[in-house]
C-alpha cells in the first residue's frame, strides 16, 4: 500500500509538472515567435500574420515589422500595410528605406505610378545632412527589390549632396557589375584611385575578382583600353603605369608589363628594382624574351648600379633555361651560349659570386655539349675557389658528380656523392646525395645494394626523395621478386640512365626492346612513365600527355597512379591550355589519391582555376 501511495504521489508530480509546463509554454513569448517562423515559412501568411502582429504590437522592432509587413501584402491587406510603413517610420525618422517599403506596398496593389512616385520620394529626401550610411541603406534596400537603376540615383545624389566627403564609388561599381555595365563599373574603381590612391590595392582585388568570375571575358578589355586611355591622359602619374602593368601581369603579357616598369623606373629612378621582380616573374612563366629583355634594360644602366652582376647572371640563366629547358635545341645554340657564359664570366670573374654561373656552364658542356672533360676542370676550379660557402662546395660536387657519371668515371662519381653525404649527413643535400649513390648503384645493375640505400631514404625529411626512394625500392621488389631473370630489369635502367644523360634516342630504343622482347612485362607503366619523361623535355607535349592517359586508363591503382594524374593536370594546365581537363585532373589527385605528396597542391591550384580565393 505504501508503495502504490508513492507511486501516485510521484504520478501526480509528473502530471503537475506537465501542466505547468504547458502554462509556461502558453505563455512564452518566444513559442509565438516560433509559430510564426513555423507558418511564414511553410507560406501559410495568414496564420503567420496573428503571431506577428501580435510580436509586433508588444514589441515593434524592425524584424518583427518586415515579416508583419510581408505578411500583409501576402494576404493583401495592403491598407493596413500602407498604415504599418506609416507607423513604422513614424517611430524611426530620418530612415529614408520606408520609402521602398511603401513603394513596395504600391506595387503589389498594381500601382506602378505610385510606386515609383515613392521611390522617387526617398532618392529626393537625401539632403546635405544625411549620412552616408544612410545613403548606402536606401540603395541596398533598392537592390533587395531589383531596382538597380533607383539604388544608382540613390548613390549618385549622395555623391552630389555630401560633396565630396563620401563619393560611393566602390557601391556604385557593384551596382554597375550587376547591371552587367563593365564600362560604368571600371571607371568607378578607377576614379576611386583619384579620390585616394591608398585604395591601390583593394581596387586591384575587386577587379581581379570581377574579371575571374566574367566567363565572357567582357572586362579585360574594357579594363586595359580606360587603363591606356588614363596613362596616356596623365603621363605624369604613374599610378596609371602602375596599374597597367599589374594588369598584363594578370595577363600573363609580360612584354606589355615590362613597358609600362621600365616607364615607372625612369620616371621613379627606381634603378631597376621593379624590373628585376618581373623579370624573374616572366622567367617563372616560361616568357623568356621578355625578361631577357628586362635584363638588358637593367645591364644597361650600367655598371654602378645596384643589379648590373645580378642581372647580367640571370640573363644567362634564363638563356640557359629557354634553350635547354624544352630539349629542343640546335648545335648552333648550345655554342653561341657556350661563349656568351664564358664571355660573361670573363668580364665578371670567376669567384664567389659567380659559382652558380660556372657550374650552370658545367653542365652545359657536359649534358649538352659532351665536352665532360671541358666541365670537370670548371666544376674543381669552382670547388676551389677560396671562401666558397660549404653549402656551394657541396652543390658543385653533386655536379661534378653527375658528370663523372656522365663520363663514365662511376667510382669517382660515387666518391663526390659520399662527401656531400658525409659533410651533410642530416640535411636534405646529403640525402639528395645518398640518393644519387643508390642510383648509380641501380644503373650499373647492382640492385641490392642500392635497394638498401633506397630503403633509408624513405624517411628522408624531403617528401620528394622519400617519394622517389619508395618508388624505385618497389620498383626493385616488384621486378626481381616476380621474375627471376634479372635482363628487363638491367635494360630499364640503362634507359634511365640514357635519359639522365639526355641521350634520348638510345633510351628510347632500350625501351623499345624492352616491350618487343618482354611484352606485358611488370614494367610496363613504368616505361610509359619513362617516354611520357622523354616527350616532355623534347616539348612534345601531346605525345607526353598520350603516355600519362595510358598509365591512369591501365595502372591507376598503381604506384605511378598519382604521379602520373598529376603531371597530366599540370601539362593541361601550363602546356595544352584546356582548363576544364586540368580541373577534372587536379580533382582526381586529391579525391582519389588524398594521401598523395601531390594532394595539397593540386587541392590549391584547383581552387585557384576555379575562381576560389587562396591564401
Amino acid at each position: 500500500m505504501k508503495k502504490i501511495l508513492q507511486m501516485v504521489f510521484l504520478l501526480t508530480i509528473l502530471l503537475s509538472s506537465k501542466a505547468i509546463a504547458q502554462v509556461q509554454i502558453i505563455a512564452d513569448p518566444s513559442t509565438d515567435e516560433q509559430l510564426a517562423a513555423q507558418y511564414y515559412q511553410s507560406g501559410e501568411y495568414d496564420k503567420a500574420l496573428i503571431y506577428y502582429e501580435k510580436l509586433y504590437n508588444k514589441t515593434p522592432i524592425n524584424i518583427y515589422y518586415n515579416y508583419y509587413l510581408n505578411c500583409l501584402i501576402q494576404t493583401k491587406t495592403y491598407k493596413k500595410a500602407e498604415k504599418l510603413v506609416k507607423k513604422q517610420s513614424s517611430r524611426n525618422p530620418g530612415d529614408l528605406t520606408f520609402h521602398v517599403d511603401m513603394g513596395r506596398v504600391y506595387s503589389a496593389e498594381g500601382d506602378e505610378d505610385k510606386k515609383k512616385k515613392e521611390f522617387s520620394a526617398g532618392v529626393d529626401a537625401i539632403d546635405g545632412g544625411t549620412s552616408a550610411n544612410a545613403v548606402i541603406e536606401l540603395s541596398t534596400a533598392f537592390l533587395g527589390v531589383n531596382e538597380t537603376d533607383f539604388a544608382i540615383s540613390t548613390l549618385m545624389k549622395g555623391r552630389k549632396e555630401l560633396k565630396g566627403l563620401y563619393t560611393f564609388n566602390t557601391e556604385l561599381a557593384e551596382v554597375y557589375a550587376l547591371k552587367k555595365d563593365y564600362a560604368a563599373m571600371v571607371n568607378e574603381y578607377l576614379d576611386l584611385l583619384d579620390v585616394q590612391s591608398s585604395y591601390l590595392q583593394q581596387v586591384k582585388n575587386n577587379l581581379q575578382a570581377k574579371m575571374d568570375a566574367d566567363g565572357e571575358d567582357k572586362i579585360a578589355p574594357i579594363l586595359k583600353a580606360e587603363l591606356i586611355k588614363r596613362s596616356q591622359k596623365y603621363p605624369d602619374k604613374t599610378m596609371w603605369s602602375e596599374m597597367l602593368m599589374w594588369f598584363y601581369m594578370q595577363q600573363k603579357n609580360f612584354s606589355g608589363a615590362l613597358i609600362q616598369a621600365k616607364a615607372i623606373d625612369k620616371r621613379k629612378h627606381l634603378d631597376g628594382d621593379q624590373v628585376m621582380e618581373l623579370c624573374e616573374t616572366a622567367r617563372t612563366n616560361g616568357d623568356y624574351e621578355a625578361a631577357k629583355e628586362g635584363y638588358d634594360y637593367v645591364i644597361g644602366l650600367g655598371q654602378n648600379g645596384s643589379h648590373f652582376r645580378e642581372a647580367r647572371t640571370e640573363k644567362i640563366d634564363t638563356q640557359y633555361k629557354e634553350v635547354t629547358i624544352g630539349g629542343v635545341y640546335t648545335q648552333p645554340d648550345l655554342l653561341s651560349l657556350e661563349k656568351e657564359m664564358n664571355t660573361t664570366l670573363d668580364e665578371l670573374g670567376r669567384d664567389v659570386r659567380t659559382i652558380t654561373l660556372m657550374s650552370t656552364l658545367a653542365h652545359l658542356e657536359a649534358f649538352y655539349l659532351f665536352k665532360t672533360k671541358d666541365a670537370i676542370s670548371l666544376l674543381e676550379n669552382a670547388i676551389a675557389i677560396p671562401n666558397i660557402s660549404p653549402k656551394a662546395q657541396a652543390d658543385c660536387k653533386l655536379e661534378l658528380g653527375d658528370v663523372l657519371l656522365l663520363d663514365g668515371q662511376v667510382w669517382e662519381a660515387s666518391l663526390r656523392y659520399s662527401q656531400v653525404e658525409l659533410a651533410f649527413k642530416y640535411e636534405p643535400i646529403g640525402q639528395e646525395a645518398k640518393f644519387r649513390n643508390a642510383k648509380i648503384a641501380f644503373y650499373i645493375g647492382d640492385f641490392k645494394w642500392s635497394q638498401v640505400q633506397l630503403n633509408v631514404l624513405k624517411g628522408a625529411t624531403s617528401k620528394l626523395i622519400s617519394n622517389d626512394a619508395m618508388y624505385w625500392s618497389m620498383l626493385i621488389t616488384d621486378n626481381l621478386a616476380l621474375d627471376s631473370n634479372p635482363d628487363p630489369l638491367i635494360l630499364f635502367a640503362h634507359a634511365d640512365l640514357m635519359v639522365f644523360q639526355n641521350r634520348f634516342d638510345s633510351a628510347s630504343i632500350d625501351l623499345d626492346s624492352l616491350d618487343k622482347k618482354w611484352p606485358g612485362h611488370s614494367l610496363e607503366d613504368d616505361n610509359l612513365f619513362m617516354r611520357y619523361k622523354i616527350a616532355y623535355k623534347q616539348q612534345k607535349w601531346e605525345e607526353a600527355a598520350s603516355y600519362l592517359e595510358k598509365i591512369i586508363k591501365n595502372y591507376s591503382t598503381d604506384i605511378l597512379g598519382d604521379d602520373a594524374t598529376f603531371k597530366l593536370a599540370e601539362l593541361y594546365d601550363t602546356k595544352l591550355n584546356d582548363k576544364e581537363k586540368a580541373l577534372q585532373y587536379y580533382n582526381d589527385v586529391f579525391v582519389k589519391f588524398p594521401s598523395s605528396m601531390f594532394a595539397v597542391d593540386a587541392r590549391k591550384r584547383y581552387r585557384q582555376l576555379r575562381g576560389d580565393k587562396v591564401e
